[in-house]
This record gives structure tokens, sequence and C-alpha cells, in this order.
């Protein structure tokens, strides 16, 4: 269109009647007329309503052909000299309209009158359908549609088509795969300057979002509103299959691939499929080693927050889980196992023998007796474990490690269990008791051990020779007279032993010491045994005698180098 003036064909878009008022419709580009919302100018090339004769002039010019004003920066032209203004604003920086209630500062001042309507609460635009109010023309706009249905922006590749202008800009942006907001702080980059907002906040920590109930703070405003569905017990996510309800959208949709199978995220490396992102990501670390939570104390890595999470409560002390009867659990899943020994469920069962269990893991390891798999294997022995958990122990046999410390004495152990049984010698408790005699012991073993008294029963053959014995332990021992094996080695001279107790009085001939003292006379011995010789030296004990003459001695030894010569009778 040509610059407006009186001569222009502009005049050929308005009524044939002329008063005074169409005359200057004329010179203005359009014409007059009757609207209850008080625009009665219309622009005779777009139909767009004015309610000023000079702001349709103005607004005739954005279709001349001239812009006669142009920018010094970057070139662009402008049809008036206050759009220019504008505009040169943007490379200067400039924000002359400051907002008397925040001090937020504007480039335009239309900008900072729809800003004045945050404070002042101010809504002019309402929908005619349902009442709603808008501070914005363009919300009202944009809201109407949701009455109509319309949806004029079509994407050109996929024809998918948006009620909004800005969906249709990011839409498209998943065809072009553009991302023009950066961060500049790391550099990632977003195709929605939302999403580029909500991830500063990751460097900036701000959480502007509070909890109007508890004061919980948050980072994005729909975490708050998922936030406090906690409080108002709301679950507005109901599932079609089963009927299950859930607060969060994401969660319901989590949930119904159980019901459809459906695994839609797969390992690059091993295929494997899993139904949430989250269990591919960690299932990942499995092939990359990667472990990046790490403990502040101790600084031991784990490949998931959670089992960092549950690991820093065996610094804290902190037991959050726990049962009726007033037992107490660091982790979640420990309460739910002991839950069992109460209810008696064992959901686990033997597919060979039909043996239940409490614990999935207790199964599998049960299962490696009908298979004879040993898959965990020893790097430095190359001895073989049916589970991960005795190879770790066993581990630390060859390595030294000690990672279990006694709060009261300091001594280390290798194995939890043996640092428990320890704690006890400071307390002096001994909650197992026998039902036959009453006998108390610290430790349940001991108590197993000690029953064996009672019954007589000798459950442990020897292969071999067919030797009984009523504790395992004592059979194993036995066997390497047999097998001639001494898996205990000395660190310092490597002389090996067949049993850990022998390895223990051998090191004392390296370190000298002498933990046995007598109470008597203050010697100090390396063997218990030793020590209990050398008592009788003080009590006269003599608990040796002489089968054939009754003679009493205090040592073994001597009995045995005691020529006896029998008494004979004399004959009546």
């Amino acid at each position: 269109m040509a610059p407006v003036s009186d001569s222009d064909d502009a005049t050929s878009c308005l009524p044939q009647t002329v008063d005074d008022d169409e005359e200057d419709g004329e010179a203005s580009g359009g014409e007059k007329t009757d609207h209850g919302d008080n625009k009665c100018w219309k622009c005779s090339q777009c139909g767009k309503n004015f309610s000023k004769k000079s702001r349709l002039k103005s607004h005739a010019t954005s279709h001349a052909a001239q812009k006669h004003f142009s920018c010094s920066v970057c070139a662009k032209t402008f049809s008036e000299k206050s759009n220019l203004t504008a505009h040169a604003r943007t490379h200067t920086g400039e924000k002359p309209f400051v907002c008397s209630f925040c001090g937020q500062r504007f480039t335009k001042k239309c900008n900072l009158k729809v800003h004045t309507r945050i404070h002042s609460g101010e809504k002019p635009f309402s929908c005619s359908v349902c009442a709603q109010s808008f501070a914005q023309k363009g919300d009202l706009k944009k809201h109407t549609r949701t009455h109509t249905g319309e949806k004029p922006f079509a994407c050109s590749v996929c024809g998918k088509t948006f009620s909004e202008k800005a969906n249709l800009i990011t839409h498209t942006r998943t065809h072009t795969g553009e991302k023009p907001f950066t961060c500049s702080v790391c550099g990632l980059s977003f195709s929605q300057k939302g999403d580029l907002k909500k991830h500063r906040r990751t460097h900036t920590g701000e959480k502007p979002f509070p909890c109007t109930v508890c004061g919980q703070m948050f980072a994005q405003k729909g975490s708050l509103k998922c936030h406090l569905r906690i409080h108002t017990g709301d679950k507005p996510f109901c599932c079609s299959v089963c009927g299950q309800r859930f607060s969060k959208k994401g969660n319901l949709k989590i949930h119904t691939r159980m019901h459809t199978g459906e695994k839609p995220f797969s390992c690059s490396v091993c295929a494997q499929r899993f139904s949430q992102k989250g269990d591919l990501k960690t299932h990942t670390r499995m092939h990359t080693g990667e472990k990046p939570f790490v403990c502040l104390i101790c600084g031991q890595k784990f490949s998931r927050k959670g089992n960092l999470k549950s690991h820093t409560r065996t610094h804290t002390g902190e037991k959050p889980f726990s049962c009726l009867c007033g037992k107490s659990y660091n982790h979640n899943s420990g309460l739910h196992r002991h839950m069992r020994t109460h209810t008696g469920e064992k959901h686990f069962v033997c597919s060979i023998c039909g043996k239940r269990f409490t614990r999935k893991s207790h199964l599998v390891t049960h299962t490696t007796t009908h298979t004879g798999e040993k898959p965990y294997s020893c790097s430095f022995c190359d001895q073989r474990f049916t589970q991960k958990g005795t190879l770790t122990i066993h581990t630390r046999r060859h390595t030294g490690e000690k990672p279990f410390t006694c709060s009261v004495c300091g001594q280390q152990f290798a194995q939890q269990g043996n640092l428990k049984r320890h704690k006890t010698t400071h307390t002096g408790e001994k909650p197992f008791s026998c039902l036959d005699c009453g006998q108390k012991f610290a430790h349940k073993a001991a108590l197993k051990m000690h029953t064996t008294k009672h019954t007589g029963e000798n459950p442990f053959s020897c292969s071999f020779c067919g030797q009984i014995f009523a504790q395992m332990g004592h059979l194993k021992s036995h066997t390497r007279i047999h097998t001639g094996e001494k898996p205990f080695a000395c660190s310092v001279c490597d002389q090996k032993f067949a049993q850990k107790g022998y390895l223990k009085i051998h090191a004392r001939t390296h370190t000298g010491e002498k933990p046995f003292s007598c109470s008597v006379c203050d010697q100090r011995f390396t063997i218990k045994g030793n020590l209990k010789k050398h008592t009788r030296t003080h009590t006269g004990e003599k608990p040796f005698s002489c089968s054939v003459c009754g003679k009493r001695f205090a040592w073994k030894f001597q009995v045995k180098k005691h020529e006896c010569i029998p008494v004979k009778s004399s004959d009546p």
C-alpha cells in the first residue's frame, strides 16, 4: 500500500455517502463503523478496529510500502519514529519506564502498563463466555480459543495445529532441532526460553515457589503443585485398568506399563529393556562403572542415590523404619523383611524342592545347592563361592581389611557379625538361654553348640574316617588333617597353618605380645593354655592321675614319663 494522502486510492474502500467523519476516515485509510465496544474505526486493509482516528491513522502506515525511519545500528526500517525509538533501546539497553511498586524497568511504556496490573490486580479484559478476566488482551484472545476450539496456527511439516503461535514456534523446533536458548553458565541449550529459565535455577539455587502449608520451597511451579497434593491427598490421575490413583501424571504413565508390559527404554550395550528411563540410567552405570554419588564422611562411592542415602545412615546411626515390636531399621527393605518374621510369610519358593524363603537372596543362594554353581571366584587363591558376600568376607583374609570398628575399645573386625558378638563382651549381655540347664550365652551359635552336650547330637561326619562332630567348624578343622590344607598364612614369614587360632598364636612370636597374665605373680604368657598350667604352681592342683597307682600330677607329660610298677597283691 502506498503512503496515505488525500488523493490516495485508500478512499476506494470507504462508503459512498460522505460526511465530515467519513472524510476524516478517508484520510485515515479506513471507515467509521458502529461497535458496542467503542472501537468504531476500522482499517480497510486488514479489518482491525480502533477507538480513535489517530490510532487508525498510525496503523495505516504499517501497510504503506515506505518506511522512512531506519535504525543506524542494524538498518531495520520503521514507518513511525516512535517505533524506531523503542527499537533503538534493544541496542542501548535503555529502560526508561520504571515500576513505582517494585522498581522493575521496561523499554516500552505499554509493557510497564501491563506489568503494573500484577500489583494492582487489575484485569480489564473479560471473557464473554465464562466471565474470566485477564490483565492482557492477548491472554483473553488465547483463552477465547478454548471455547471456540480454534487452532489457527498449523505446522508446515506435519500439519499439527495450535491455538497459540508461540506453541507452533516451539513445536517447529522438534523438526529443525533448533535450540536457541543457551545457558551462560554451562553452555547447555534449550528449545524453549521457559526451560532455560528453569535450568538456570539449578545454578543459582533459586526456589521462588513456597508451599503455603509447610513452607518448603520449590524451583518450579509444577513441583509445588505436585507437592501440595501431599497435604490435600488429591490423586487426580486414575489407572483405567485397575483403578489405582496417583498424584502425578508421570507415575500413572509408569504404572500403566505394568499392565501393557511396555519397556520403551533399551540399553545400547546389552539391549536389556526397561519401563523407566531412570532404571536404564542406573543400569548403564553397570557397564560404565560410573559411581556419581559420594559419601561426604568416608568417600565411598555409589551408582545409586538411594544406596548412598542408606549408607549414610551407617554413619549417623539413623533408623527411621520402625516395627510395632520396637525394632528399627535404616532401610525400608529391612523393615519389610523383618515383618515377615511376624507374618510367617515366605514369598520365594524353590522350583526344585519346594522349600520357601522370606528373602529372594536366600532362594538364590539355596538354588546353588541344587546346581552346585559357584559363580564368585577369589582373585588371590581361586577359591570359589556361591555368594558374593561370602567372597567379599573371604577376600579380607588376603587383604587384611577390617572395616568394622568397636566404638568402645577400637578393636577392628572383618565381619559385621563378629563386631556385634564382640560388643556383648562390653555390655555383658547374654540374650540366649539354654532350655535344659538355664545357662546363658552371648551368641546364638554358642547356645547351639552347648545344646549338643544335652542331646549328644553329633550331626557332622568326616567323609574320610567317619569321625563325628557336634560342630561344623570342628569337622572343617579336622578335615584339613586329611587334605593337608593350610589356608592361614603368616604375613611376616609365610608359614602356613590349618587353623586360624594357630596362626594367631604364631603371630605373637613376631609381635612379642603376651596377652595372658597371671593374677598371682603377674607373669605373662602368649598362650592361654600355658597360663593355665602355670597357675597350678600357685594352686597345687594336680588334675592328671596314673590309672595304675593313682599318683597325681600337675601336667599331662608327667603322667607319660611316670613309670609305674603295678603293686602285686599278696596271696592269703
